[in-house]
């Protein structure tokens, strides 16, 4: 296993490196097979039962999970977002998830075959997945409250407080991206380290070391990034 950032090709843009990382492939490469995986399941679910059965009986279920979660968490006025959370979910999991599978990696324009780097271990992922709350939850506070109620609210409950208020706002999405990036990270680099043991130190040990850092720990913080996220939200809603 590798933990490394690899730039995979760099191009010019103004006379500026754009540096197209392992991490960026990755996550074009889970978006495009996830979307795939959608156009399937449509089509197999184009015509629907009245009694389901197969695919559509799993994937309604899924459905029924994802709204009950969304309720429970944001409340029946949050329905609405269950399709964009669970979108997030699925594919914030199975970006923690794929560091299970053996496949090419880059370094600098040469191949290899290792274990994947899961994209979720690179900050910038994981950042840019903690704007897209930032923005909702100043966006959706502004259509509900009003520009004017939303800046009130920087205010409370004293004026001298609002220096923090914005801090905090900011520190949201900060504190969101590190804590799933430090986590997945983290589990990467033990297991890093871990396959650089003796052959001996290694018989059916990784198995459930992966189980737990890979597995375990890839839906836990899959769950735990889009239920605070969800949270954000819906506080910046009321």
């Amino acid at each position: 296993m590798d933990i490394g950032i690899h730039v995979v090709k760099t191009v010019k843009i103004f006379g500026f490196d754009l540096w197209i990382t392992e991490s960026m492939v990755n996550v074009w490469l889970i978006g495009l097979v996830l979307i795939i995986a959608a156009l399937i399941i449509r089509r197999k679910i184009l015509k629907p039962k009245k009694i389901p059965a197969g695919v559509q009986n799993v994937i309604e279920w899924i459905v029924e999970l994802l709204d009950k979660f969304t309720i429970s968490t944001m409340g029946e006025k949050g329905k609405k977002f269950s399709s964009f959370y669970g979108c997030m979910f699925i594919f914030i999991l199975v970006c923690n998830l794929s560091g299970l599978l053996i496949g090419p990696t880059f370094n600098n324009g040469r191949f290899d075959i290792n274990f994947l780097r899961p994209p979720t271990a690179d900050a910038s992922v994981t950042f840019a997945l903690s704007l897209i709350t930032f923005f909702m939850v100043q966006g959706f506070g502004i259509k509900v409250k009003g520009v004017g109620k939303w800046a009130k609210g920087l205010t409370e409950p004293l004026w001298p407080m609002t220096p923090l208020n914005v801090i905090g706002e900011l520190a949201n999405p900060v504190s969101l991206s590190f804590r799933l990036f430090g986590n997945i990270l983290g589990g990467t680099i033990i297991m890093t380290l871990y396959y650089n043991l003796p052959w001996f130190a290694l018989v059916g040990i990784p198995a459930a070391l992966h189980g737990y850092f890979d597995l375990f720990a890839g839906v836990l913080q899959a769950f735990i990034f889009v239920m605070l996220s969800m949270t954000f939200v819906s506080s910046a809603m009321e």
